[in-house]
């Protein structure tokens, strides 16, 4: 089977999409499916559409995007189009709804993706306060892309239910099949069990991983570790990916490394070493599709404490790989969960042990590829 995997951009660049998109076709490519790239994309019109954002901004102060522009949309599809006359593929297939939105082609359509136009408007916060016309054209965008595919697979049962509820889509071509772990290589259990022993048991090793304080809930994030050691428990927190937004200095036991590059192979490693030696990743976010770092860590037998938004609940299931907080929860809550674990090792040992059984059995691109070549083979 020969699959035409779309991308605006080039997809064989592990920077892009937190390296999702390398990884999707990877898995693909390691079911025996023979995958050709189509991507990077022109952009047409480009000039104009910066102007037009402007004009919104400096106007209306409302946010335009120009990537659900119908123009810029249509000129991919024919892009696409020109490129699978030569390849002539059995499938095309995509880790997002943009470039095959306006796609004319007679192969069936596949998308995999993380979330629904509607899902994340007021959502996340850059797609909050949007002008109308991007409104009107992210929503006839994604209703097209829906229309034409023959298959939508979403990463979590959230952003399904967001495609259902929003578009009048027939819920039998609506799959779900989370991501796996953008790493390389793989541990044993045995592996696992060496981690767990080596970490310090008279202390708790907290990490943060993200690129936005606020929106992944730094702030939560910080006061947790702060109660933590008032109450009596010796604990760390180290930040990666941002810089703490805070009134005045941060305390001696938050750590901050700024952004490391994990397409670098020092970046990788050191980033391994940081979650090995972690108890728990710490990620309570105000809005989320479905955080790949989450099946990282687990991949290393570190549990997960994050919050029942987005897509997260398909990723985090509590009491197996993590706990999740609402969004009203006090950080009370969060200090007692960490604290009884830390006090009883042997309970906290359970659940990273369980962690890992969740990233081996459903939160690895393996098993993800397995299950979306099987999805493909039936629509032939």
């Amino acid at each position: 089977m020969k699959i035409a995997y779309v991308t605006t951009y080039d997809a064989r660049d592990v920077r892009q999409w937190s390296g999702t998109g390398y990884y999707v076709p990877q898995s693909l490519k390691n079911q025996s499916l023979l995958v050709e790239y189509i991507g990077p994309l022109r952009e047409k019109y480009s000039r104009l559409f910066k102007v037009k954002k402007l004009l919104y901004s400096s106007f209306f102060r409302k946010r335009y995007l120009k990537d659900r522009e119908p123009l810029i949309l249509k000129h991919y599809g024919y892009q696409v189009s020109e490129r699978l006359s030569s390849l002539n593929p059995d499938i095309v297939f995509s880790p997002g709804t943009i470039p095959i939105a306006y796609l004319e082609c007679s192969q069936p359509i596949v998308f995999w993706t993380d979330a629904t136009f509607a899902g994340i408007v007021n959502f996340y916060p850059e797609f909050s306060n949007l002008c109308q016309e991007t409104i009107k054209n992210g929503n006839a965008m994604e209703q097209s892309a829906l229309a034409r595919c023959k298959l939508a697979i979403y990463s979590s049962e959230w952003a399904a239910k967001t495609a259902i509820e929003n578009y009048n889509v027939n819920p039998e071509k609506v799959k779900v099949v989370p991501f796996g772990a953008n790493i390389e290589g793989h541990k044993e259990i045995d592996d696992i069990k060496l981690i767990l022993e080596s970490k310090p048991r008279n202390k708790c090793k907290l990490l943060f991983l993200g690129v936005d304080w606020f929106r992944k809930g730094g702030n939560i994030a910080l006061e947790v570790t702060k109660q933590l050691n008032q109450g009596g428990i010796t604990a760390e927190l180290t930040v990666v990916g941002c810089q703490p937004v805070v009134d005045g200095s941060l305390p001696s036991y938050v750590k901050v490394l700024g952004f490391i590059n994990k397409s670098t192979q020092e970046g990788r490693q050191q980033l391994d070493k940081l979650i090995t030696e972690s108890h728990f990743l710490i990620l309570p976010s105000t809005a989320d599709c479905t955080p790949i770092v989450f099946c990282e860590a687990n991949s290393f037998g570190v549990p997960c404490i994050s919050t029942n938004v987005g897509g997260i609940p398909t990723v985090i299931k509590d009491g197996l790989n993590g706990k999740l907080f609402s969004r009203t929860a006090e950080i009370s809550d969060y200090c007692k969960f960490i604290s009884d674990l830390v006090s009883n090792y042997s309970q906290y040992q359970s659940l990273a042990l369980s962690s890992f059984n969740e990233y081996q059995k459903r939160l690895n691109w393996s098993v993800a590829g397995k299950t979306v070549k099987s999805l493909l083979k039936e629509l032939n």
